[in-house]
């Protein structure tokens, strides 16, 4: 993870919409106004930073349009909203906002608001926002033919995606989103199952924008290493992903300092699910908290939105697949946090398994822990009995760089892309399948994995079912040939 390593994110250990939502901020206002009192005998308050909220309400369009009027009167610009959610993302150098969203007759219908950040929104106001560059990144029959550096790929063995694919590569009816730092769709080994109609960049404040390319990566590479595990194509050319036959589209949800905010993942949620994919990766853990607790305003406001959008994703079927993290850190046992929040300075705080690691631990995600060549647990990998749904190989993987290349990169990053690409497999076989079914039979099917025979007292369960590998490790044969 570079910084995305700094937060599972985004690699090896680094610690990365339509039918409802609107960018009325985008569209109509030129910038965050600085907030006044609306009475005219008041002086004028002193603009504090440009920040970002998310201001929850009950999920209806009414509702919805009540809370973007309060947003207004508070002296704050609507940046998107989401009726099916209940949910408006607001931008406000108020900084009282979270106090004065809250008065008035339209007042009344916010049920919480949160900052999703700790630091001053970096992109600008809204509207004013430059658009991201679009670079320029240049550079199944019967018997299967094996790409160059396939050998190489040890993964690929250990969940018998090789075996797998003697019986499919997948379909290209799957659409996998690649939610991360961007996708170079140029690269040899993805152009040819790249979906650039279905990819969008979503780093400027949460907006969605199409911009052409402006789903490519600027200053990670991680987002296109992802994308080689899941789908590389089978093309004679370098390696092979674990379903190379299914198509991929990019979700930027990572700008330019490596941070995924809230408003960002939200607006990746959305289109994912608008955009009828089947299945989303998620190798990174949302900024700027490590662990959002619902005890804390700002948080429990952030936690709630980004929950209602990923069961809003899941609920038109997308199975959401997330890194575990790589802090070899016990998600079933949280007692302190020491990196959060990592925007500004970090503090050392006390927390309970009730502040969760977003997405991961969200209900319906599936949480994917690292595995070594030899299948034991990779030193950096989270473990938690009861949070760890399956594991995959996530040390020194080799996958596709940007601008043609290859490299390898380790981190429960890498791992989660395995188990996104096997479900991609799975839905292939049984189209019929929705989510809850794709995530039953990844748990079903994987191979049980013991907890080492050196004791460790953090590996706690049964070989059935443990802390550190959860039902096992994935098995990309048994997708493609099992009913259940």
């Amino acid at each position: 993870m570079s910084r995305s390593s700094r937060t599972r994110r985004l690699s090896a250990g680094l610690a990365v919409a339509a039918l409802a939502l609107t960018t009325a901020g985008a569209a109509t206002a030129a910038q965050a106004t600085p907030f006044a009192p609306s009475t005219s005998t008041a002086a004028a308050a002193e603009p504090g930073l440009l920040m970002n909220y998310v201001v929850n309400t009950k999920a209806t369009k009414p509702h919805v349009k009540r809370v973007e009027q309060a947003v207004k009167a508070a002296g704050g610009t609507v940046v998107a909203s989401y009726d099916q959610l209940g949910v408006v993302i607001a931008q406000s150098t108020n900084p009282d906002f979270r106090t004065d969203v809250r008065q008035g007759r339209n007042g009344r219908e916010v049920q919480s608001v949160g900052a999703t950040r700790t630091a001053a929104v970096s992109e600008g106001p809204v509207g004013t926002a430059a658009k991201a560059a679009a670079k320029g990144l240049n550079a199944g029959e019967s018997t299967v033919v094996p790409d160059p550096d396939e050998a190489k790929q040890w993964d690929m063995v250990q969940i018998k995606a090789d075996q797998a694919h003697q019986v499919t590569d997948g379909s290209k009816r799957v659409l996998v989103g690649v939610t991360d730092s961007g996708v170079d769709d140029q690269h040899p080994d993805l152009k040819p199952n790249f979906d650039a109609k279905n990819s969008v960049n979503c780093t400027g404040n949460g907006v969605a924008d199409r911009t052409p390319g402006g789903w490519r990566p600027t200053t990670s590479d991680h987002g296109t290493h992802v994308a080689g595990t899941i789908a590389a194509a089978r093309n004679g050319v370098g390696i092979v992903g674990v379903a190379p036959g299914v198509r991929i589209a990019s979700v930027k949800v990572v700008n330019d300092d490596g941070y995924i905010y809230p408003e960002y993942a939200i607006c990746g949620f959305v289109w994912a699910a608008e955009h009828h994919m089947d299945v989303t990766n998620h190798s990174y853990f949302i900024d700027p908290w490590q662990f959002w607790c619902d005890d804390d305003g700002d948080q429990g406001a952030v936690q709630e939105a980004v929950r209602r959008a990923m069961n809003y994703q899941t609920k038109k079927g997308v199975l959401s697949v997330a890194a575990a993290g790589n802090s070899n850190y016990d998600l079933a046992n949280k007692t302190t946090d020491t990196s959060s929040p990592n925007d500004s300075t970090a503090v050392t705080r006390n927390i309970t398994n009730d502040c969760l690691d977003i997405p991961t631990e969200l209900p319906g995600v599936i949480t994917v822990a690292s595995t070594t060549q030899a299948r034991i647990k990779s030193s950096f990998s989270n473990f938690g009995l009861g949070k760890i749904d399956v594991a995959a190989p996530g040390s020194s993987i080799l996958s596709t760089l940007p601008g043609g290349g290859y490299g390898t990169k380790s981190g429960t990053s890498m791992a989660s892309p395995h188990v996104a690409g096997v479900a991609a497999l799975m839905k292939s076989a049984h189209p019929w399948w929705g989510p809850r079914d794709l995530e039953k039979a990844l748990q079903r099917q994987a191979d049980d994995t013991a907890c080492p025979t050196t004791p460790d007292a953090r590996c706690t369960g049964t070989t059935a079912n443990n802390a550190f590998f959860g039902e096992g490790i994935a098995d990309a044969l048994d997708a493609v040939t099992r009913i259940r």
